[in-house]
Parts: C-alpha cells; structure tokens; sequence
C-alpha cells in the first residue's frame, strides 16, 4: 500500500517511485526523539514485514542459511530472510495461513510469546535460528521487533477464516470502518480505493482486491504501514477499530468495472 503519484482518475491510474525529501526520509527510515509504544510496535512490525526496505539496508543475497530449505521451504533468496516468511502474516507459522503451500516452513508461529517482557525475547532474536548482524538490524532495532511480538500481534482467526483467507462476514462495525477509511487512508487510496493500482497490464490490483485476497497481511499492513513508504497506520487505533476498516475495505471495488 505505498504512496505514489496518481493520475486524476481511477480509470487511468499509474504508480510512479517517490523522492522522499528530507522530513519525509525521517518519517519513513528514522525514529521520534521520544517514541510512543504504538509507534515503536509499529515500527517492529514493518520491520517484521520487511525489515531491509523498513531501515534503509541493503538487501541481503543469499538464502538465510536458518531458512529449512531442506526441510520444507521451497523459497530462497532475500525473501527467507523476512520474518513473515516463516512466521505468517497472521503471526502463527505453519498453524495459520502457511500451514500448506509453498510458503509452508514447518515452523511454529508467534502467538505464545504475546505478554512476554520485550528483553527476554532479544536472546532468541540473535540465537542461530535468527542470524541478523548488527549491521542488518541493530540492538535498538531489534528492541523495536521484540516490542511487536510482545505487545503488537493480534490474534487473527475471531475476524479471519484462516482456512479459506477470507474476512468472516458480520466481524467489526462497517460503518466505523468507513469512516476512519474516509478520513485517513483515501488520502492517498481514494475513496472508492482505487487511487492506488498494484496490478501490471490489464490486471488491477487495488486496496479492496488486496483485502478481499490477502486480509492477513492487508490487517499487518494497515496496523503498522508498508515498509519503506509514506504510508500512515493505524496502531494508535484499537483492534476493534482496525478491524472495522479491514471488514470495511474489503468491500472495495477490485477492478475498474465493480
């Protein structure tokens, strides 16, 4: 859900890479003077997501050598280094929506470790399972993805059916979801969600397809941004509001003619 430049009309829209001038940099790839809880767990999550696009690192090359590619993983390259790859957008690894598939590793998710003190996680994050170097993610970054596990996972099956990965019908309050949708994410997705196209060709992909397709990283992603962009989140918001806005989006159109 990056920001871009768009053309006037949903019809016609095209995505272009932004500069980001200086404040915006800081906003992306940098930290408050004082952080709230709520963006330091937004701030693990993005780097939970993608953590080289989120800290402005280069991208790693070879396969992560803890990755069980000879195991169960059929992935390879910079992606096994992503901690959602092993652990799920739903955070609960190969119990959730990577229970099959070729994303599916054999490992557990993270849901247990929820309550847990953020410094008791930092051993784990550096064991041989984790092998991130400083120079990838430093120890106040890491602090950062430990706050997350601790404090940011939400349980996701009340409003997700994680067998067909659909939003379940009747979950959050539509309405609500509109409205934080219409005063906040429209100002760059507009209001119908199409401002912003992800899709190559003739194929779109708007805000309302990814919601309808992949809630489970569309609801990380509303909760803590996309890495590596502009984008606003919603961390500061309560569960129940973001999941009004997940119900809410995925009802968006998912293609130029709906």
């Amino acid at each position: 859900m990056a920001l871009g430049a768009v053309s006037a009309t949903a019809q016609t829209v095209s995505i272009t890479p932004q500069e980001h001038g200086p404040q915006q940099q800081e906003f992306v790839h940098g930290a408050p003077h004082v952080a709230s809880l709520e963006w330091t767990i937004a701030a693990g999550g993005r780097i939970y997501d993608n953590w080289w696009e989120a800290l402005d690192r280069d991208e790693p090359e070879a396969t992560n050598p803890a990755y069980p590619v000879d195991v169960n993983g059929e992935q390879s390259g910079a992606g096994t280094w992503r901690c959602k790859e092993c652990h799920g957008w739903d955070y609960m690894g190969a119990g959730g929506v990577y229970s099959k598939g070729s994303h599916f590793t054999g490992i557990k998710g993270l849901l247990a470790m929820r309550g847990v003190p953020p410094e008791s996680l930092l051993a784990t994050l550096r064991d041989e399972n984790h092998p991130y170097t400083e120079e990838m993610i430093s120890a106040e970054e890491m602090m950062r993805v430990a706050t997350f596990v601790a404090k940011g996972l939400v349980d996701m099956r009340p409003f997700i059916n994680l067998e067909t990965r659909q939003v379940i019908p009747g979950v959050g309050d539509v309405d609500r979801g509109r409205a934080i949708f219409q005063t906040t994410c429209a100002a760059c997705h507009g209001f119908d969600g199409r401002a912003l196209d992800w899709g190559e060709g003739d194929e779109h992909n708007f805000v309302g397809t990814e919601a309808a397709e992949l809630p489970d990283e569309v609801f990380n992603k509303l909760s803590n941004a996309h890495p590596g962009v502009a984008m606003i989140n919603l961390s500061a918001f309560s569960v129940e509001d973001r999941v009004s806005v997940l119900r809410y989006i995925a009802s968006l159109p998912t293609g130029l003619d709906d």
